[in-house]
């Protein structure tokens, strides 16, 4: 049992479930209620891609924890499994299969001939994520960058698995694939900017261990105070987009979504900016990435209203 759970811990499947929930609300919630209830056999196609997200999620989650093995005993000595409950070695060995399997589903779920491009973003997602472990996360805002991308993939990957929706058709084709677009686009940008918010956050959680072993990160080389003010201004931009939404809505008589973005979503985000104006500590900024990591869940559930508005 001791092993299922420190395995758990590697994959991180806490987050591993934030992807499930994402693509299967962007699905249910969003593309079939503009286009319909889908197939079986794209409920099935659907199925693996969600299979193959997590696969990949994990092997990255867990070579991150190989590499950054003597950081997190520095910064997360209490949370560390890697050479305590589970070898290096079986480490390497997880990423290898987790990563094969992942790159297998992708495959068997978007045939090579039709969807190469997308077998293509999958494999590169698993090259990144290793070389995020290895180099890109001690670099000044590339890894933020890469990170947040790779989380706005997770839509972006469900998108264009969608036959009538390869891009260069979106502008040419009918009010149901515009209107598909600008969701995804709307939903991957939140996630851009949220996931890059609290990537920042983390590195300053983060930055003892971080500056030993001579990461990179914004607040080793900026310092704190325009850390902060990095954070600030993301947080300002992602308030101010998503009160003009609420506003946009306002007229079509979306009470309870507005209600739910405003309390579950906007004044979280107003409590995390006012907080990070005095945050000074690893605890401090340890609460502002919990509260935004919790903003995320609610961003995510807040596509069950377009099951009702759309």
């Amino acid at each position: 049992m001791k092993k299922i759970v420190a395995f758990l811990t590697l994959i991180r499947a806490s987050n591993l479930i934030f992807i499930v929930l994402t693509q299967f609300l962007f699905e249910y919630c969003i593309y079939e209620r503009i286009y319909g209830p889908a197939s079986s056999e794209s409920r099935q196609q659907f199925w693996f891609i969600v299979l193959a997200s997590v696969l990949i999620a994990a092997a990255g989650n867990s070579i991150n924890d190989y590499f950054d093995l003597n950081i997190d005993q520095i910064n997360k000595p209490t949370k560390v499994v890697v050479n305590v409950d589970i070898s290096r070695r079986w480490v390497i060995f997880f990423h290898l299969v987790l990563s094969m399997l992942g790159l297998f589903f992708t495959a068997y779920a978007l045939p090579v001939q039709s969807y190469w491009y997308l077998v293509f973003a999958n494999m590169m997602c698993i090259v990144l994520l290793w070389v995020y472990s290895t180099n890109f996360k001690k670099q000044l805002l590339i890894g933020n960058v890469l990170i947040s991308l790779l989380t706005a993939w997770v839509l972006l990957i469900i998108f264009f698995s969608k036959e009538p929706l390869q891009l260069h058709q979106v502008f040419e084709s009918g009010e149901k694939e515009i209107r598909f677009f600008r969701l995804t686009v709307l939903y991957a940008s939140f996630a851009f900017i949220i996931s890059l918010i609290r990537e920042v956050i983390k590195d300053v959680e983060d930055r003892v261990g971080d500056a030993k072993y001579g990461c990179r990160t914004i607040p080793i080389v900026w310092g704190l105070t325009a850390t902060k003010v990095f954070v600030a201004v993301w947080l300002v931009v992602l308030i101010a987009v998503l009160v003009i939404l609420q506003l946009y809505v306002l007229p079509m008589g979306w009470r309870e979504s507005i209600v739910y973005c405003v309390l579950a979503i906007i004044v979280p985000l107003i409590w995390v900016f006012i907080k990070l104006l005095s945050a000074q500590t690893e605890k401090d900024f340890g609460k502002l990435s919990t509260v935004i990591k919790i903003v995320m869940l609610t961003g995510i559930v807040s596509m069950v209203f377009f099951r009702y508005y759309l």
